[in-house]
């Protein structure tokens, strides 16, 4: 069963160490599950590692969090090739994809290599839970800032824009992330920008955003927008979720 209107859960997060894996998925991944609307058989989650260039120990240790967490994982590897017949269609099949993080500009470079945008975009006006975490979360939106290019944080501004937003992530825990936002947004090379601190998501419905959830306490989510010449801030306190 998809989302009953197309849906983006954008986040800083959804990692824990396992108990007996060496990672798990946290509040912010079943989040995402839930929001599908999905019951009555395992969740589809198709986890997408384009961004750090599809290491295969990265995509055990989703599978395995899959296993652990009660989903049905599969990967889509785009390195050396695409490991799917039919990419449109399996995503199509999913439940959620989760896109993990790394590079977001090489990822957007790759997507557009193998024409995934229009896929995407098919995916999530169908009602597929579209999520993930850092380079998984910008890469929704027109853009954001990014350490893609080099250490000195850049702005990217070719997202998918199916959220006509800039975003920000590690918003607490990246100390140039904050002002970098607040200088793209006064020069207008971002638009209104929405940011989460690690462990925060944002949810929209179509590109409305309706809420901010958190996988751990203390943490916030951040609206910026251009006054005049310079950015101001509104925090916005997201609902706790609670721990699987």
């Amino acid at each position: 069963m998809p989302a009953d209107a197309p849906t983006v859960l954008a986040t800083s997060g959804g990692y824990r160490p396992g108990r007996r894996t060496r990672m798990e998925f946290d509040a912010l991944v079943h989040h995402a599950v839930e929001l599908s609307g999905v019951h009555g058989r395992r969740p589809r989650v198709t986890f997408v590692g384009t961004a750090s260039g599809d290491p295969r120990w990265f995509s055990h240790e989703a599978t395995e969090a899959g296993r652990v967490a009660g989903f049905d994982v599969t990967v889509l590897d785009l390195f050396p090739m695409p490991n799917l017949e039919d990419v449109p269609a399996h995503l199509l099949d999913a439940d959620v994809v989760w896109v993990n993080g790394g590079s977001v500009a090489n990822l957007l470079a790759v997507w557009d290599v193998h024409d995934l945008r229009p896929a995407m975009r098919a995916a999530w006006q169908a009602g597929v839970v579209l999520s993930g975490v850092s380079a998984g979360s910008i890469c929704w939106y027109l853009g954001g800032t990014t350490d893609s290019f080099g250490p000195q944080l850049r702005a990217v501004t070719n997202g998918l824009g199916l959220l006509p937003y800039g975003n920000g992530v590690h918003y607490d825990s990246e100390e140039r992330r904050r002002p970098l936002v607040h200088a793209l947004v006064a020069d207008g090379t971002l638009p209104e920008t929405h940011c989460t601190d690690d462990g925060v998501g944002l949810v929209y419905r179509g590109s409305e955003l309706v809420e901010a959830v958190a996988e751990r306490d203390g943490a916030g989510a951040y609206v910026v927008t251009r006054r005049g010449e310079r950015a101001g801030e509104e925090r916005l306190e997201p609902r706790r979720l609670p721990s699987p």
